[in-house]
């Protein structure tokens, strides 16, 4: 799972398989907390393993994706009094999510936000998604 800025009122955030390749995707304002839209990015997937950076830290994550019977692959924050230890060798797979954004931003369309609408926006996302997975 990851997140990037859409512009400056906009995040997206996003969920993808283990080769980077977007499968959902859910716009919020700026201002919302990332770990907000990860139980409904994860709703119907049945992931072996979930890998998300640290804003993704939460009790309430870890136990939906345990329930589901998956590995978390999340860094611990600094401030959890008790530290969960992570997979530091499958945490570095991570950067798939990180090279799909930079794939998202070469579509200008994306990268510089003309639509005002999130739906329109969306939509463009998910056209430059599908371009993405045919390439």
């Amino acid at each position: 799972m990851g997140r990037s800025r859409g512009g400056l009122t906009t995040k997206i955030h996003t969920l993808t398989d283990a080769q980077g390749r977007p499968l959902r995707f859910i716009l919020t304002g700026g201002e919302a907390h990332d770990s907000t839209t990860a139980a409904d990015l994860l709703v119907g997937q049945a992931p072996a393993g979930v890998i998300a950076d640290k804003a993704y830290d939460s009790n309430a994550l870890r136990e939906l994706i345990a329930e589901a019977g998956a590995e978390a692959v999340i860094p611990s924050i600094p401030s959890r009094k008790i530290v969960i230890p992570h997979d530091r060798l499958a945490y570095r797979l991570r950067n798939r999510i990180e090279r799909f954004f930079n794939k998202l931003k070469h579509f200008r369309h994306v990268a510089t936000r003309y639509d005002r609408r999130a739906a329109y926006f969306l939509a463009a996302l998910h056209l430059a998604s599908a371009m993405i997975w045919m390439s």
